[in-house]
């Protein structure tokens, strides 16, 4: 029964995917890579949670709530206003210039050079830290959650091959052969099984606690753990409460409005009004996002605290899903589940033959290559990209324990450097190209100066400020020496954003009010939590 549910919804999604996503102009740049620029605003916002919600969040999260508590909700109600600054003030300057990837604003801006540093940190990025350990992390949770060695009768390393080369395959053909239309489309209905799914497992889990009645179940667990309910962080801590007001917003900032994979979606909207709904949307649903990657780990740690320990933290997710959930879900779960991994990978994908086919094909390969030449090419280095992510994700097995906290600190050598460039380009009109060459390669080396020589080989790491921390100071530096540069060598002329009309950019009459919702109730959250 749970091996029919399971490959019943997972073939329904596919179905309704390809009959939603078909006739789309697949041949065209625009058809291909931006759906046409046809999206609504809920599909932005479904494709956009799909994208952001993999396992590695929903398991790594959770086994952070396991030891911290509450506070690691930050990861997701922060973004919430990270999503309305995106609305705000990047989305009417993206889609006024027409951009399909975000380093084509640094060409208009600045020059083709910058525009190709910052595509090839992106495709790295992509192909050696995202689409592995998505792959990886995504069968390595599908494996433990439902027993899928003992189901086949093999190995464990067997298994994960198996089941990273059927997310690879599957998403594959989602990312490269459908495009983004059937990649929004597949996210968008994995979006609400997800919210139905993860919404079970606090909701069992707190029934469990409070012996079939869920107000006493809450009672209980904020009554014997009062302090999993601290929304502020000590020094100690995970998540320092200074540093909400330091890198984690630069991360968040990043990460929703300058990402290529999640913000791909909102640059395929039909209109502005669209795109700044469907941003809104996930914002609001972003709020609750605890709900799902958050709570559940304090309602493990109630339910194990005693005999997980905090080494093993990030099986206490799995551990929960196993105790909790009736059988009767255990097929919907796994196909929801299921359907997180290929959103990240099959979004990171077809992210990654975009910038590859509009940023490096078109410009260095072939400058004359037609619509249908970019596209195919697109598509051949997608397959090629996919087939080497799952050579490489199995072996992650062997890799050490720490694996994904680091990387997510990895992250941060090409993030803010990226970041600081395009924030820098859209606040003056002469700051010229050499500067933000300076930036992002100072950026980058700064960080990678500071993370992997200074902080273990020099200082040590009880001693050195939070990477987050580390993050704002080098921001805030290559901004100033942006800044400097353009004093000394600015452009010849002031740089204006042309309006290509591809799209209407009239704003939503509420976005303002909305977006200031919004953020009071994020406050409220962590007033109410202090």
């Amino acid at each position: 029964m749970q091996i029919i549910t399971f490959l019943g919804f997972t073939a329904l999604v596919a179905l309704i995917s390809y009959l939603k996503g078909r006739n789309r102009g697949e041949n065209t740049s625009d058809g291909y890579f931006l759906a046409g620029r046809s999206l609504t605003g809920v599909v932005i916002a479904g494709s956009l949670l799909l994208t952001n919600i993999s396992t590695e969040q929903i398991v790594g999260l959770n086994g952070a709530a396991f030891k911290d508590g509450i506070l690691v909700m930050a990861w997701e109600t922060l973004a919430a206003i990270a999503m309305v600054v995106t609305a705000v003030f990047l989305l009417p300057r993206y889609l006024k210039s027409g951009i399909t990837t975000v380093p084509q604003f640094l060409e208009n801006r600045y020059d083709r050079a910058t525009k190709t540093i910052a595509s090839g940190l992106f495709l790295s990025g992509y192909a050696i830290i995202l689409l592995p350990i998505v792959l990886y992390s995504g069968a390595l949770a599908i494996n433990t959650m439902f027993k899928v060695p003992e189901l086949l009768g093999v190995s464990k390393f067997v298994a994960l091959w198996i089941t990273v080369w059927s997310i690879g395959i599957i998403g594959s053909i989602y990312a490269v052969f459908g495009g983004l239309k059937m990649v929004a489309v597949s996210d968008t209905i994995n979006a609400v099984g997800l919210l139905i799914g993860g919404m079970l497992i606090p909701v069992f889990g707190l029934l469990a606690i409070g012996e079939g009645n869920l107000g006493k179940g809450i009672s209980t667990l904020m009554t014997t753990h009062p302090e999993k309910f601290k929304a502020l962080g000590g020094p100690e801590s995970s998540i320092p409460f200074a540093t909400i007001f330091t890198g984690m917003m630069l991360v968040q900032l990043f990460y929703w409005g300058t990402n290529q994979a999640i913000i791909q979606r909102a640059l395929g909207a039909k209109n502005l009004k669209e795109g700044q709904k469907g941003l809104l949307l996930a914002a609001v649903v972003k709020i609750l996002g605890p709900i799902i990657v958050v709570l559940p780990g304090i309602i493990a740690f109630y339910m194990f605290g005693d005999t997980l320990s905090m080494q093993n933290k990030d099986e206490a997710y799995p551990r929960l899903v196993t105790q909790v959930l009736p059988p009767v879900f255990s097929g919907f779960f796994a196909s929801v589940l299921f359907g997180a991994i290929l959103s990240s990978f099959n979004s990171a994908l077809n992210s990654s033959v975009t910038l590859f086919g509009i940023d490096i094909y078109k410009e260095y390969i072939k400058k004359g290559a037609t619509e249908r030449e970019v596209v195919a090419s697109g598509k051949k280095f997608g397959i090629g990209l996919a087939l080497v992510s799952m050579f490489i994700a199995p072996f992650l097995i062997y890799a050490s324990k720490g694996l994904f906290s680091y990387l997510q600190e990895v992250n941060g050598i090409y993030s803010i450097p990226i970041l600081t460039i395009i924030v820098v380009g859209y606040l003056t009109k002469y700051v010229p190209a050499i500067a933000a060459k300076v930036g992002i390669i100072s950026g980058s080396a700064l960080y990678i100066l500071s993370q992997f020589i200074l902080k273990p080989l020099v200082v040590g790491d009880d001693n050195y400020p939070h990477f987050l921390h580390v993050m704002a100071i080098l921001f805030v530096l290559n901004v100033l020496i942006m800044l400097l540069v353009g004093k000394l060598y600015p452009r010849k002329e002031a740089f204006e954003l042309e309006y290509t009309k591809k799209v209407d950019i009239t704003p939503w009459k509420l976005v303002g009010t909305v977006g200031l919702a919004i953020c009071i109730v994020v406050i409220g959250i962590y007033i109410y939590f202090t």
